[in-house]
């Protein structure tokens, strides 16, 4: 009711005194007493009179007698027919107003009336704090079961009536279920939802991260839900419950901003519906028994208690004899430092306020123990440095607190979150390409959500490869032959290509779980959304003002950004008033030329080229016979039914369309397909045309980094570098510093570094790599490339010392081979790996010259497969470094004796200013003019990025 009522009529059990002994506990200051107040406005003295009051305010039009306003206040709050808490409301209720009813009690109780008028009255006097309407605690997900359960209760009250009707109207003795039951309003409800609602979608497919991230979105909006024009600032703001269960950065950036978001990475909803997030548990006692005690530090001095004797000190490490002394104590646990255990325990928002948090890169140290005495955490929605002791839970992974999407951008933590919020919105526009290539720099998800998008195929049980086409895999296991089909050329909902190619060879041996096959937009089962292209930041001739980007020629001859686009075109043949429309290849006035790609029957075959206006399907309607003139007369006597008067309305490809068909199919109404009434025959052609890179398409990074292209430009006027290789793309450097997106650089510097040593980077979001090992990184990218370039070099004088004529090489790459065979064949490498492997062949040539110039090449080299713990490679890294810079002088022809490691970087910068040279750790190069061949003033930072 709009109007208010007093609470004392819905509460009224007897007199007034009863009232007061009933809220004497809440309803306590002295200069505000709610409950007299209240009373004292209330006209009524007792239950009855109270009960008919009650009623004459709901129904004011309705006779107020006290039987009909019981029955009516018993069917509005306490009929479970016409009153439903659910589960979910009597936990509520119970957790809020500490009561202790069963989760079965789905109506309300008086004891539910009375404790919130008591929390009322509590929050009015300051007692207790009022409810947060924005908190993730008091805000549930209706996921999509309980949307359809809500449609089909409405379907099957709908029926009952029908059935009451029927029921009340029909003959008992002909009454069957039959008869009486009209599923119609159940159907029509369920189709309603589906076809109708606004939460039900067309699904995004564009790639399989549109598809992931759209089946994991969450909406304020829709039935039930907010509208658009009323939600204010609170509810679209990022709230501290967000943490870890929804993202903070990614959603639309139109006018739904914040009402649209997304599940974070690890987050999973209950079964009230509250979303929850995970936590290790972090313990500061354990079990007095040997295996739980050896390698602990002890927090405390353990004393016997008996005697009082120290058995051992505080910050001892427990050793297996020291762990003798103390079990043989009569104590249940010992305090230690505090361990994170590997138990996950999953917590909604209200829960979690209880506890103190600490982040997920706290450190640890082997034992799992945290090693400072102080750490960063969260209580009480407060973000403080406490006491290990303190600690009660700690995060599972930095990522948890953004989406699959958000957790896909590769030095995140360095990009301002507006351009945060734009890079994960645009990866999910990425058009699939026609070679998918995965970044040389991921953070370590890719793999996991292209799986998680059920696009790749995966092996549902281990066997062993006996087949693998392009059209199916066949894998031989325990339970016999499993088949896997493949989707080759299909249309996604978006008309993007979906074609799935397979990753396994016929022998291959794979477990449960391996992929099989890549899908649209996938590498090796890793999420491939773009390509790694050699790119430049630096102004070129105005071209990429405001943005704009310049790509080289070599993109589009190599196909690199290609895609396949697929559409659909369909056409059905009637029945009509004057006669049935025909699907034929006989049509009125069209020359055999047009019709060179069609069948028999008048359709297209597969394979056909098309251009726009070409006929896909023949189709004849007849038209509205007139009076025959006497010669027309003649001509139908003599040709028939072919003189007679038909249309052409034959499909042909639209204007801007071209290309191949690639699927041809044909549904009847003989065939029992359901087709809509009328329809005799429907003819479904699928086109795919290849769309190439050109002026005007829109590009982007990872970092929202976006921009359209202005000009394609032949390969020999892109700048080149010292080497002459080309540069692939240029973006203007002006579009970094106010974006404030530095991931993209970061990206740039440690991807050249990751395509010269030959591995690929993994740098997870909040926990990537930092300035100083991406200059490590850059440091050894340079040896490897001094290295290379000296092998070059001298493998021409080695071949001119050894008499073999250089008429009969065909180029460099041959002369190194060769001299590579023999000078590292005979250091113990593998001959035919160094012909074969370049990554191998350039790691082998790198180790080999620092071991010629009396370096160890293990103490600064750190590859993938290494093992070695976090201090040790630290030190690799300042040691790379230093012969870096050392090497990068000696090679400019200055002297670096007598240098210490202090000294060697101040002379680096001397020596860069003095030749115009930049510093190999900077990730910055000397570029080329490439219509001159002059090289630009400015250093310019160089490097590969997706």
């Amino acid at each position: 009711s709009e109007r208010p009522d007093p609470l004392d009529d819905v509460l009224r059990e007897g007199t007034d005194e009863e009232l007061y002994a009933l809220f004497e506990q809440s309803d306590n200051m002295p200069e505000r007493g709610y409950i007299e107040a209240t009373i004292d406005k209330d006209p009524t003295k007792n239950a009855e009179e109270a009960v008919v009051e009650f009623f004459r305010r709901m129904r004011p039009g309705d006779p107020p007698n006290l039987d009909n306003a019981k029955r009516y206040l018993e069917s509005l709050l306490f009929n479970p027919r016409r009153y439903d808490l659910a589960k979910v409301g009597r936990y509520k209720l119970n957790k809020r107003l500490e009561l202790g009813f069963p989760l079965d009690q789905l109506t309300l109780t008086k004891t539910d009336l009375v404790k919130v008028v008591e929390r009322m009255i509590f929050i009015n006097n300051g007692v207790d704090g009022p409810d947060d309407i924005d908190d993730l605690g008091n805000r549930r997900v209706k996921t999509v079961g309980e949307l359809i359960q809500n449609q089909l209760r409405i379907g099957f009250l709908r029926m009952e009536r029908v059935v009451r009707e029927r029921m009340s109207t029909k003959d008992p003795s002909q009454i069957t279920p039959l008869t009486l039951i009209n599923i119609r309003p159940v159907v029509a409800a369920v189709r309603e939802f589906f076809g109708g609602s606004q939460l039900s979608q067309f699904m995004d497919q564009t790639n399989p991260l549109a598809e992931l991230t759209h089946k994991r979105r969450l909406s304020a909006l829709g039935p039930g839900g907010l509208r658009r024009e009323r939600a204010g600032f609170d509810v679209r703001d990022v709230h501290d419950s967000h943490y870890g269960r929804i993202c903070p950065i990614e959603t639309p950036e139109g006018p739904n901003i914040g009402l649209i978001g997304s599940l974070a990475t690890f987050a999973e909803i209950n079964e009230y519906g509250f979303i929850e997030t995970p936590y290790r548990k972090v313990v500061n006692t354990v079990p007095n028994d040997v295996r739980s005690l050896v390698g602990k530090t002890l927090r405390e001095d353990v004393t016997d208690p008996e005697t009082g004797e120290m058995v051992a000190e505080a910050g001892t490490v427990i050793s297996p004899a020291v762990a003798e002394l103390i079990v043989e104590l009569p104590l249940e646990m010992v305090a230690v430092r505090p361990i994170a255990t590997r138990e996950v325990v999953y917590m909604p928002a209200d829960e979690e306020d209880k506890h103190v948090i600490a982040q997920a890169n706290a450190l640890l140290d082997d034992k799992g123990q945290l090693v400072e005495d102080r750490v960063s955490t969260r209580s009480r929605r407060e973000y403080l440095i406490e006491p290990v002791d303190e600690v009660d839970y700690m995060d599972v992974s930095p990522k948890q607190i953004v989406s699959v999407s958000a957790a896909l951008i590769p030095f995140l933590e360095h990009d301002d979150a507006n351009r945060a919020l734009m890079g994960s919105n645009m990866q999910r526009q990425a058009v699939p390409l026609v070679v998918p290539e995965s970044p040389t720099v991921g953070t370590g998800i890719e793999l996991q959500s292209a799986l998680d998008s059920g696009q790749v195929v995966v092996a549902r049980a281990p066997g062993r490869v006996v087949s693998a086409t392009s059209s199916q895999i066949v894998v031989s296991g325990d339970d016999g032959d499993r088949v896997y089909t493949l989707r080759r050329y299909n249309r996604s909902n978006q008309g993007t290509c979906i074609d799935q190619r397979p990753v396994v060879e016929k022998g291959d041996v794979v477990q449960r779980g391996d992929v099989l096959a890549d899908s649209s937009s996938t590498e090796h089962g890793e999420l491939a959304l773009g390509q790694n292209v050699l790119v430049a930041f630096m102004s070129w001739e105005g071209h990429n003002f405001e943005d704009a980007v310049v790509i080289s020629e070599s993109l589009v001859r190599e196909d690199k950004f290609s895609s396949i686009h697929i559409e659909k075109h369909e056409i059905q043949a009637r029945s009509t008033r004057l006669g049935p429309e025909e699907i034929t290849r006989d049509i009125p006035n069209v020359g055999e030329e047009a019709l060179k790609n069609l069948d028999e029957e008048g359709i297209v075959c597969v394979g056909a080229e098309v251009n726009p206006g070409d006929v896909l399907v023949g189709k004849i309607t007849p038209k509205g016979e007139t009076d025959l003139t006497p010669e027309e007369k003649l001509l139908r006597a003599i040709f028939g039914e072919k003189a007679r008067e038909v249309k052409d309305s034959s499909l042909r490809l639209p204007h801007g369309e071209r290309g191949k068909v690639v699927d041809v199919r044909i549904f009847t109404r003989d065939d029992s397909h359901d087709l809509p009434a009328g329809v005799e025959k429907l003819v479904r052609v699928s086109t795919a045309h290849l769309s190439k890179v050109t002026e005007g398409d829109k590009m982007a990074g990872r970092h929202g980094n976006k921009g359209v292209i202005s000009r394609v430009v032949p390969l020999e006027d892109m700048p080149f570098m010292a080497d002459g290789t080309p540069i692939e793309i240029i973006l203007n450097p002006l579009g970094v510093p106010s974006r404030m997106n530095i991931g993209q650089i970061l990206e740039t510097h440690l991807g050249w570094a990751a395509n010269r040593l030959g591995f690929k980077a993994v740098s997870p979001v909040f926990d990537g790599a930092d300035e100083e090992e991406i200059a490590s990184e850059l440091a050894r990218a340079w040896l490897i490339d001094w290295a290379w370039r000296e092998a070059g070099e001298k493998s021409w004088e080695w071949l001119r010392e050894e008499g073999i004529p250089f008429e009969e090489l065909a180029d460099d790459g041959e002369a190194r081979t060769l001299h590579l065979t023999h000078w590292l064949g005979a250091n113990g490498y593998d001959p035919e790996r160094l012909m074969s492997n370049e990554r191998y062949a350039r790691r082998s040539v790198l180790r080999q010259s620092l071991q010629d110039l009396g370096y160890h090449p293990d103490q600064l080299l750190v590859f993938e497969d290494d093992g070695r713990g976090a201090a040790e490679k630290e030190r690799a890294d300042k040691l790379a470094c230093q012969i870096c810079l050392r090497l990068w002088m000696e090679d400019l022809g200055y002297s670096t004796e007598g240098l210490n490691d202090e000294e060697i970087e101040a002379r680096a910068r001397q020596v860069s200013l003095e030749v115009g040279q930049p510093i190999p750790t900077w990730g910055k190069m000397v570029l080329y003019d490439g219509k001159t061949g002059e090289p630009f003033d400015q250093p310019v930072t160089v490097g590969i990025i997706s």
